[in-house]
């Protein structure tokens, strides 16, 4: 069953969960606009989808209780704060036109992620019923 799932979700899985984390930071972020002294947050996706598909996290589960090592890329791994192009008065570092950019592109790449699933999905749906 996993050499199936690994073939159809191929990472899919893991980029629309990295996705949404980051549609809800940029949202923060946008959120806080005028609130004095917030600093704006974003993840670093590339680094994140790299230790989720096994390139870097190197950690180990030795007691059940413990959360499962994917989701250490959930709960705040790969978060940086953002550098302002322009210093505010009240140490605010949200600059609102580029987080709004920031957010749509996060939401068109979800939703091309969204369509290659649809895609692998509807393809073995397909293939499972001899069509």
């Amino acid at each position: 069953m996993s050499a199936i799932h690994d073939r159809l979700f191929s990472n899919h899985d893991e980029a629309l969960a990295l996705r949404a984390r980051r549609a809800d930071m940029l949202a923060s972020n946008l959120a806080n606009a005028d609130t004095p002294h917030y600093k704006a947050r974003d993840l670093d996706f590339r680094d994140a989808l790299a230790e989720a598909q096994g390139g870097q996290l190197n950690l180990q589960r030795t007691q059940s209780p413990h959360l499962p090592v994917g989701d250490a890329l959930l709960l705040g791994a790969h978060l940086s704060y953002r550098v302002p192009t322009q210093a505010s008065l009240d140490g605010n570092t949200v600059d609102a036109q580029q987080e709004q950019a920031r957010f749509s592109e996060n939401a068109v790449q979800y939703q091309a992620t969204l369509t290659f699933l649809n895609g692998n999905i509807a393809g073995m749906m397909s293939a499972l019923r001899g069509e």
